[in-house]
């Protein structure tokens, strides 16, 4: 793991991803979608709860939540625009940095559909773990971070829609093969540009 990820890892304590939900992402570098959703176990026997971000969301505003590709410190992407709880999840709209390099990347991998994936940097501040399941139930999260990756933790919630610019018109689904192929060239371009190494979310109680 690349050593500035691995820092701010073990500072925020936890990462825990989510699919980037995108409803629409614009060549402005516009986007919007969901970080996380509640009441939903993730492959990491996690289950976010109503109202867990509420108090850190007023502590550190939205200033305060920096938005990064992969975890790592030193790739800053864009900014959020604004983050927030409604009925489904943690809600949130950002605008990459498309002056930036690696956020115009970021943003050509987001349209081609070769990621689509939201990850919290966060610290459990209060949870709860039912021993006969083993689920814990995050009750009171402290939100460092929210960064664009490549694998989700929820592996059936995917990008609804991208938009096409040139043609306004939805992509629609993608084929497998189409996914496969874009994954390894988004693949072959983060390891030219020695982009982090792949991570694996943080299991710990």
């Amino acid at each position: 793991m690349h050593n500035a990820t691995a820092r701010l890892i073990e500072a925020a304590g936890e990462v825990k991803l989510c699919a980037l939900d995108l409803t629409e992402i614009e060549r402005s570098g516009l986007f919007e979608g969901y970080a996380t959703v509640f009441n939903r176990q993730d492959i990491g026997r996690d289950v976010v709860m109503p109202g867990a971000f509420r108090r850190s969301l007023v502590e550190r505003g939205i200033s305060g939540i920096r938005m990064l590709f992969q975890h790592d410190p030193a790739q800053p992407i864009g900014t959020w625009l604004s983050i927030y709880e409604d009925a489904r999840g943690l809600k949130v709209r950002g605008r990459l940095a498309i002056e930036v390099c690696r956020a115009r990347e970021v943003l050509a991998l987001l349209k081609a559909q070769a990621i689509d994936g939201l990850s919290i940097g966060f610290r459990a501040i209060d949870s709860r773990r039912d021993r006969a399941t083993g689920i814990r139930r995050l009750t009171r999260i402290d939100l460092w971070e929210i960064s664009i990756v490549t694998f989700p933790m929820l592996p059936e919630a995917r990008i609804t829609a991208v938009k096409s610019i040139r043609t306004h018109t939805s992509l629609g689904e993608p084929s497998t093969h189409r996914v496969n192929s874009e994954i390894d060239e988004a693949a072959k371009l983060i390891r030219a540009t020695s982009a982090p190494s792949r991570f694996v979310p943080s299991t710990n109680p």
